[in-house]
């Protein structure tokens, strides 16, 4: 693995290979891509929250998730450990972090990968590589 994908590059990815982040995973090899637990909780609240909505849309999420994102990084989806977390508490000093963002990176530090994201600001001062397949 060489690259832990945000949140938004998995939200994003889901519109294909016609945006730039769609290209920029369509030209890595699957293996080298990983995602945190937490991107699967992220995403899992948003696919819940669709379906109490719009029980239709929600339904196409649904499969989207399990078929595109569980199935697909099933053995690339990394956990939040000890390592993961200690790497992460040291984000919040001196300054606090969102919780959500300082467990994504500390699992990028943990695992020594290349975060990509589009929010690279929120990341700037984590220590963490970062890319930003809109820009890069």
């Amino acid at each position: 693995m060489r690259y832990l994908l945000d949140t938004n590059i998995i939200s994003d990815a889901r519109r294909g290979n016609r945006t730039p982040v769609g290209s920029w995973i369509a030209a890595q090899r699957i293996d080298d891509l990983a995602i945190s637990a937490i991107t699967v909780l992220e995403l899992d609240v948003g696919v819940r929250r669709k379906e109490r909505r719009d029980a239709r849309a929600g339904s196409v999420l649904r499969q989207w998730f399990d078929e595109q994102v569980s199935e697909v990084f099933d053995r690339r989806i990394l956990a939040v450990d000890a390592e993961v977390a200690v790497q992460a508490s040291q984000l919040h000093v001196p300054d606090a972090m969102p919780d959500m963002d300082s467990l994504i990176a500390g699992t990028a530090l943990a695992h020594s990968l290349t975060l990509v994201t589009r929010n690279v600001a929120d990341f700037a001062n984590t220590g963490v590589r970062l890319l930003n397949p809109w820009e890069d």
